[in-house]
């Protein structure tokens, strides 16, 4: 009887382990390899100037450990010169569609700024994803996924405000936070609503964030717009936009697969990043400006894979607007390579 009572059991436990084996089997552990490799060469014709430059040398390693578990760590061996660790962090996944992410990573916010450097459009990035909305930092996060007759994506988490750099003595009274909804509506239209809070040094900065675009085979439209407001009035509230169209023309034979062609126009006021001068004011980062970009991409495998992108920017200041030395009328020249 003893026994019989004994087989039942180990019976039963055997039944029990039947998916989590299954489950193993079917999980590939095999770590995935990826990287992007950019350079370019720039022209400043106005000022006479020029450069090449080595604007990404990017890697990144990922997989599974469990069906429940991965991971991501990457680093840019040549982010403009400057060997940066970026993302580092686990995910743990317990049902299908909800995850919990701990580590270092880009902050969920935005549409443009969140795109890797082989998902992007131009050379170079929108005011809204180098100035305005480019934040990676330390924390955790949430994501929920779910469908309401079309795909809704949450996330939102909390971060330590230190950045990539500033990890091991910093204890801070206040926490970050970021939190992101993107809805993914019929027919290629996509809504993406985002809000910030982050605090560079002693003055809380808040941003509001709403994008949409539209894409389907041969079109992607695009425009987002950001508000940055400063605590206490301590600068201005910064207005950015950006709007681009892209059009995708298919070639059949040839050496490319598909030329687009892509228009911009973005825009930023007078913005400060946080940091302070010796008064403790906030600094002008980066003065008001327009900017028109028009270009040509032509792909010589499939999309963000392996792209030439040529483009020509034209920026309007005020007359007595400060500008730096990189940010004036340029054509660019960008070889990008995904693999």
């Amino acid at each position: 009887m003893k026994n019989k009572r004994t087989l039942w059991m180990l019976m039963a436990v055997c039944c029990l382990a039947l998916p989590a084996t299954a489950q193993e089997k079917e999980t590939d552990y095999r770590p995935e390899i990826h990287g992007t490799i950019r350079a370019k060469y720039e022209n400043q014709f106005e000022e006479g100037t020029g450069r090449f430059e080595v604007r990404n040398a990017r890697i990144s390693l990922s997989g599974k450990v469990t069906p429940l578990m991965n991971y991501k760590a990457e680093i840019d061996l040549s982010d403009e010169g400057v060997i940066k660790m970026l993302d580092a962090y686990t995910r743990f996944t317990p049902l299908k569609d909800f995850q919990f992410t701990i580590g270092q990573m880009r902050v969920p916010f935005t549409i443009d700024a969140h795109r890797s450097p082989h998902q992007q459009y131009f050379a170079n990035r929108s005011f809204i994803a180098k100035q305005a909305g480019n934040v990676r930092d330390v924390g955790a996060t949430l994501g929920y996924r779910f469908n309401v007759g079309f795909p809704i994506q949450l996330e939102g988490g909390l971060f330590n405000g230190s950045g990539l750099t500033n990890q091991k003595d910093f204890w801070g009274k206040q926490l970050n936070y970021s939190a992101k909804a993107q809805l993914f509506l019929p027919e290629g239209f996509n809504l993406t609503l985002s809000i910030q809070k982050i605090r560079p040094e002693a003055t809380s900065v808040y941003l509001y964030d709403v994008g949409a675009y539209y894409h389907s085979y041969h079109w992607h439209v695009e425009a987002e717009y950001l508000r940055k407001r400063y605590e206490n009035d301590a600068f201005q509230a910064v207005n950015v936009f950006d709007g681009f169209i892209n059009y995708d023309h298919y070639l059949r034979k040839g050496l490319f697969r598909k030329v687009s062609f892509l228009a911009r126009y973005d825009f930023m006021g007078d913005h400060s990043d946080g940091t302070s001068d010796a008064d403790g004011r906030l600094k002008l980062s980066d003065s008001k400006r327009h900017r028109l970009t028009g270009g040509v991409t032509l792909s010589l495998a499939k999309p963000f894979i392996s792209d030439i992108r040529v483009n020509y920017e034209n920026y309007f200041y005020r007359k007595d607007a400060p500008v730096k030395v990189s940010e004036h009328d340029k054509i660019v020249v960008e070889f990008m390579v995904r693999f």
